[in-house]
């Protein structure tokens, strides 16, 4: 059994992967929701683009048993021209997704919320915009072929920290916040409440 007071209700990778190079101590416990189901919902209801970032990060988070412990949920929207999008399933549509962006300026909003013993405790929410380069379908075809299947779990089919930053005209916003988190208001929230050594 673990000694580490904080969970990551998360399976990503590059949330993980930013959490261990802040130097966190924290536990693995991927939340269990139907996001897809979640957000058809909130997009009928025209809630805003923020608050169904937190709602995500909040069920997520919240979804997790927490004993004591502080339970971290987080989630990102991508949003162009107010359509939400979802991850590609597949070569096409990761495609089709990019020729789409293409040109364009779209925006991340990333939400991160920390509930202790199932209540909501603290949260923030981040937007970050990025352009696209006008990008042709052979660059395309070139890119995805290179990018491995990483693009599949990002909801813009790219890893911006790795060659999907090669996509991009401009990028305006912090550059957790574009990963996947708002880390900065996370670290200082944990550092508060003496969960970093």
């Amino acid at each position: 059994m673990s000694n580490t007071q904080i969970i990551l209700a998360s399976g990503s990778h590059a949330r993980q992967e930013m959490l261990k190079n802040a130097g966190v101590d924290f536990e693995i416990s991927p939340a269990n929701i139907d996001e897809e189901s979640i957000l058809s919902s909130m997009k009928k209801k025209n809630i805003s683009i923020n608050d169904i970032s937190l709602k995500l990060a909040k069920k997520k988070s919240l979804s997790i048993k927490s004993d004591g412990k502080y339970i971290i949920g987080s989630d990102q929207i991508l949003n162009l021209d107010n359509k939400l999008f979802s991850k590609a399933k597949n070569k096409q549509k990761a495609k089709e997704k990019l020729l789409e962006f293409s040109s364009k300026t779209h925006q991340l909003t990333s939400s991160v919320c920390v509930t202790k013993n199932n209540e909501i405790i603290w949260h923030a929410t981040q937007s970050a915009h990025l352009k696209m380069k006008d990008l042709t379908e052979d660059f395309i075809d070139h890119y995805i072929d290179n990018a491995g299947d990483d693009i599949y779990n990002c909801v813009g089919c790219y890893a911006l920290e790795k060659t999907g930053v090669r996509l991009f005209e401009e990028i305006k916003g912090d550059y957790f916040t574009i990963l996947g988190m708002p880390l900065l208001p996370l670290l200082n929230f944990l550092e508060k409440e003496g969960l970093l050594s």
